[in-house]
Parts: C-alpha cells; sequence; structure tokens
C-alpha cells in the first residue's frame, strides 16, 4: 500500500482545509469556475473526475469475465450486498438519521440533498481501492478481478434506475437526462476507453506488466484530480462550513453504521456459508468499499458545487480509508475462523474452496 493510499484521509482533510481557506478568500475566482458548465456539467470537474476515474478502468480485465461460474457463492454475496442490500440500507439510514435524529439541527432541504449524496455513494459499489483492501488481507487477486468487472458491467445498467427509485424514495428530483450523461460520462466512457488501452497495451506483447507500468505511471494525476476535486467542493462549501462545522460529523455518522454493518453482513454471511478466507474478505471489502468517485461526479452534476450532495460524497471520501484500514485488521484478526471452519469440513463432502 502505497503512502498515497496509507494516509490519504490525511490528505482530503489537508485539502479541505485548502479548500475552505481559498474559498473564503477568493470567492470571486470559485464562482467564475462553477460558472463553466455544460448541460450542467461542470467541464473543469469533468476533466478532474476522468483523471480519477481512467486510470481505474484500465486495470479491470473484462476477459476475467469467462470465470464468472467459478465458485460462484463468492460473486453472489458481492452482487447481492452491493445491489440489493447496500443502496436501500444507506438510504435507509440517511433517511432515519436526517429525518428523525438529526431533525432539529438541520434544515429539512439541507438533510435531503445529504440523503441523495449517501444515496449516491451507496449505489457506487467499489471499483479501484478493493486491490487495495484484497492485497492487504491476501486475497485471491484473479477472483477479486472477477467480482470488480462483473460489478463496472452492471453499474452501466443498474446505477442511473436505482439512484433514481431511492431518490425518489427521498423526495429528490431527479433530472433524468443529467443522470443519464452522467454515467455515460463517468462509467461507460472511461469504461471503453481504459478497455481499449489495456487491449493496445497487451497488444504489443507487454502482459500484465505493461498495464501496471501504464498504471503507476497516471498515479500521480489520479492523485492530482482527486485531491483538486476536494479542494473545488469545498472552496464552494467553505462558508456553510464554517456556520456549520458540526454538519460533517452527522454526516460521517451514518456513514460509519452504514460501513460496519455492510462489512459485518457479508462477512457473516461468507462464513456462514464456508468460503475461504481469500474470497470471503475481498467479497466483503467490495460491499463496503465505495466508488466515490463516482458519487462526487454524479453528485455534482445532479446538485451542483455547492450542493450538500456533493458535500456529503466528500465526507464518505474522508471516512473512507480509516474505516476500510479497520476492517482489514478485524479480517486479519479473524482468519482464522475460517481456517477453522475449512479444517472442520474439509473431511466431509463440503468443501468450502470450491465454494
Amino acid at each position: 500500500m502505497g503512502l498515497f493510499e496509507r494516509f490519504l484521509s490525511l490528505w482530503v482533510a489537508a485539502s479541505i482545509a485548502v479548500g475552505i481557506t481559498l474559498g473564503v478568500l477568493l470567492p470571486g475566482v470559485f464562482e467564475v469556475l462553477a460558472g463553466l458548465e455544460v448541460a450542467r456539467v461542470n467541464g473543469l470537474v469533468a476533466v478532474l473526475i476522468w483523471l480519477m476515474i481512467y486510470p481505474m478502468m484500465v486495470n479491470v480485465d473484462l476477459s476475467s469475465l469467462r470465470h464468472i461460474g467459478d465458485r460462484p457463492k463468492g460473486l453472489v454475496i458481492t452482487l447481492v450486498v452491493n445491489w440489493l442490500i447496500k443502496p436501500f440500507t444507506m438510504a435507509g439510514l440517511g433517511l432515519l438519521f436526517f429525518e428523525v435524529f438529526f431533525r432539529s439541527w438541520v434544515d429539512p432541504v439541507d438533510a435531503r440533498e445529504y440523503i441523495a449524496g449517501m444515496i449516491l455513494l451507496g449505489a457506487a459499489p467499489c471499483t479501484a481501492m478493493v486491490f487495495v483492501w484484497s492485497q492487504l488481507t491476501r486475497g485471491d487477486a484473479t477472483y477479486t478481478l472477477v467480482q470488480v468487472s462483473v460489478n463496472d458491467l452492471i453499474m452501466v445498467f443498474a446505477f442511473a434506475p436505482l439512484v433514481a427509485l431511492l431518490l425518489g424514495v427521498a423526495d429528490v428530483v431527479v433530472p433524468w437526462s443529467t443522470l443519464l450523461l452522467s454515467v455515460v460520462l463517468y462509467v461507460v466512457v472511461p469504461l471503453v476507453a481504459g478497455y481499449f488501452t489495456r487491449r493496445a497495451l497487451l497488444s504489443r506483447g507487454g502482459g500484465p506488466e505493461a498495464v501496471a507500468a501504464f498504471s503507476a505511471r497516471l498515479k500521480p494525476y489520479t492523485v492530482v484530480g482527486l485531491l483538486a476535486t476536494v479542494v473545488l467542493l469545498f472552496a464552494f462549501q467553505g462558508p456553510r462550513i464554517l456556520e456549520q462545522p458540526g454538519v460533517i460529523v452527522l454526516i460521517a455518522i451514518p456513514l460509519l453504521v452504514q460501513s460496519y454493518g455492510i462489512f459485518a453482513v457479508a462477512y457473516g454471511w461468507a462464513w456462514a456459508w464456508g468460503l475461504p478466507f481469500s474470497i470471503a474478505a475481498p467479497a466483503a471489502m467490495i460491499g463496503t468499499s465505495n466508488f466515490f468517485e463516482l458519487a462526487v461526479a454524479v453528485a455534482i452534476s445532479l446538485f451542483g458545487l455547492e450542493s450538500g450532495a456533493a458535500l456529503a460524497t466528500v465526507v464518505g471520501v474522508l471516512v473512507e480509508v480509516p474505516v476500510m484500514l479497520s476492517l482489514v485488521a478485524l479480517a486479519n484478526r479473524t482468519r482464522h475462523h475460517f481456517e477453522e471452519k475449512t479444517d472442520s469440513t474439509e473431511g466431509g463432502q463440503d468443501v468450502p474452496g470450491r465454494a
């Protein structure tokens, strides 16, 4: 795990401070930047988001889908948690906290936008960082790649209607044209570009090493894209945050409950179903982690740079890494429970390694 990934939350926190400071000192500059929009898509933010997403998509190997039938239990857990449980629990927790627990502390209009941002996070399963979490738990790299590739293909078709459904439940008006445009811009286009880039690199005979080297060369741009986006968002949000500094804590609370709850569901299910640890841990990590780059991009497109939805997605970035590192540590400490279950069933007809 590189220096950037390990201290991502610190870099994001520093970028937040820089963004708020610049927003207060140079409000006119950021008003001009906010006006650089075409079809409700901010051009500058779009470029920064592409810098984040495109390198990730280069690492998605669609040819791995031929292994989709291998050990299907792990894939079933990933897909059920990501598409049938996680988005709905996130919407439910958002409504519970901001419509009930925090109702007297947050303006109703702002509350709906925070809920919308959390829904966008819940509906976007992780694409890139999960490879880091899988490596830290010594997960099955090939199987993790299959899970991510299947998730990305489903996201192309399911993300927009699922988000529209849940935002409707939260009483948020969804501009369908903008939502579909966001999916095309931030999922379809980077996925297609990543596919052809990967294909070109492999056709030159370089193999997976060439793809890894190409991704490594792009990594600094990814870092710049993420941190610059955070600076922009908080420059626009600066005055509101200074007026209500506790709002970040309020948004973080349901996100934390969601993360640990979803991990418990996926990890516990994997153990009960007899999966080997090398598949169980990454499956639970995929369900817990978020494709926050996509959530940030869509929140900005749908609700604007100065929206509560955009703020909520960035709070998701802030809490993600420390939460995931704590879950990696928990998984590694409980590895023996999976090994003991494997040992107890290898003598019988049920072999978890074939799950």
